[in-house]
């Protein structure tokens, strides 16, 4: 009897160790490799049954009702449901989920997967600067090309390009239009700017322009970092008060050092009602020499202002001896100095390298205008030129690409495939949280992205009283 028993139970494992390397090598896969997943006991069972169809308990005896054929992975459980009879037992350890996904009542049926989330029909989510629709359970997405461009930052970054580009927060979820619309703002030049003619500046003989210049080196303290336009399309009151301040503070000799108020331009220099969308720098330097402007610390930058029209808080008189007088308090409550700064008319620099280093060398800071490729919004590092080689750019936006910065300075260094080569030193305004610390180095010479195509200039209106 005992023998018997033993023959039973031998031939019972010879059986089952059998009719498992069958399967299991019909499938190509082995439970030892199963068994180092990171799975649950209850997903290693599941993955039993569906591996032997049905054999692992039928041999057991468990599942006698059980349709081995109806089996459909439950994505949302990560778990697989038998539709089947089987299911229906009151305590049934293999599909929790029958009642729900079989019968009809299952809450996943309608809606669509995100990442491993389910969103029900309608729900809108949004991808960078695109919004996508759950549809017919399928997303149905907008195609915008947004200024954010993960493939173009990579496409940088993987080549020796001589810069670095960077995923920025303040522009995740722009499309490239707004970037353009919201993010510049300086008119193209009018035919009166392009007209006037360009001045050089007469140097001793001896002087030899250095390798590298740094305005704020040769006057500490009398330079202006940059300010961040936000989504104020306003580039051209930006850098036209930032020059007029670091002309007016190296001409006084640091008498007056002030940071002068792009707001103040932008609330009250309104013909044509530009403002946060978008202004001309010869509109700004007219306003700089018939009205002037107060202080930043005076006149401070509004929060939220491209929602809001804000009017002009501050006015001024002539004294009838060349000077101007602010007929309003500040509009900040701190700050109680409200002198108005002034600048003579504006001249046109040579576009010549060798001239620009001059003027900036002898008299401050210059302005220039540039043209904005989508890949600017993205630089980090390094000397920066417009990459030629990525996708065409849409023709739409030609009109909304000009840029007003501020040159600040020069230099050379090891740039693209480890060449030397020569860059300006710029100030954007953007924040310091862009390119390094709000400036940005770009081509020297070449005419890059039109940096050099126009450069503006003014000389600071002082009265025999202000000189030092």
């Amino acid at each position: 009897m005992w023998t018997w028993y033993k023959l039973l139970i031998f031939s019972y494992l010879v059986t089952e160790i059998w009719m498992e390397k069958q399967f299991v090598s019909r499938r190509g896969m082995t439970l030892e490799a199963y068994s180092t997943w990171n799975h649950t006991d209850l997903e290693r069972t599941r993955f039993k049954r569906a591996l032997y169809k049905g054999h692992y308990c039928r041999t057991r005896g468990c599942c006698e009702d059980r349709n081995d054929d109806c089996i459909i992975h439950f994505y949302e459980a990560n778990a697989m449901c038998y539709c089947d009879k089987f299911c229906e037992r009151e305590n049934s350890d293999c599909c929790p989920d029958y009642k729900s996904f079989c019968q009809g009542n299952n809450q996943y049926q309608k809606g669509c997967l995100r990442d491993g989330q389910h969103y029900g029909e309608g729900s809108v989510i949004k991808e960078n600067c695109n919004s996508c629709t759950c549809s017919g359970q399928q997303w149905r997405c907008s195609q915008h090309v947004c200024l954010v461009r993960p493939e173009l930052i990579e496409n940088v970054n993987t080549r020796d390009y001589g810069w670095t580009a960077h995923n920025y927060s303040q522009f995740w979820g722009m499309t490239l239009e707004e970037g353009y619309k919201f993010r510049l703002g300086t008119l193209p030049p009018s035919p009166t700017l392009l007209s006037m003619n360009e001045m050089t500046v007469t140097l001793p003989s001896q002087t030899d322009l250095p390798e590298f210049f740094i305005s704020s080196y040769k006057w500490p303290g009398w330079t202006h970092d940059p300010l961040d336009q936000k989504n104020c399309a306003a580039s051209w009151a930006f850098s036209t008060a930032s020059v007029a301040a670091d002309r007016i503070a190296i001409q006084s000799k640091g008498r007056y050092t002030d940071n002068l108020s792009p707001q103040n331009l932008i609330s009250c220099c309104v013909k044509n009602r530009h403002g946060c969308k978008g202004g001309s720098i010869d509109r700004a330097w007219w306003y700089l020499r018939k009205r002037g402007l107060v202080s930043h610390a005076c006149y401070p930058l509004f929060k939220d202002q491209i929602f809001n029209n804000n009017g002009c808080d501050m006015a001024s008189r002539s004294d009838g001896r060349g000077k101007r007088h602010a007929t309003k308090p500040c509009p900040n409550n701190i700050e109680k100095s409200n002198r108005i700064y002034q600048c003579s008319p504006p001249y046109r620099v040579s576009s010549n390298e060798t001239e620009i280093m001059k003027e900036i060398m002898q008299n401050g800071p210059v302005q220039a205008i540039m043209q904005v490729h989508e890949d600017f919004f993205h630089y980090k590092s390094g000397i920066y030129r417009h990459i030629n080689n990525l996708k065409d750019e849409s023709e739409k936006y030609r009109n909304l690409r000009t840029h007003a910065v501020k040159l600040t300075g020069w230099g050379v260094l090891r740039g693209a495939q480890g060449k030397k080569e020569k860059f300006w030193i710029a100030a954007n305004s953007w924040g310091k949280s862009w390119g390094e610390n709000g400036y940005f180095r770009i081509l020297r010479g070449v005419n890059e992205s039109d940096i050099e195509k126009l450069i503006i200039a003014a000389w600071g209106h002082l009265t025999s009283s202000d000189e030092p």
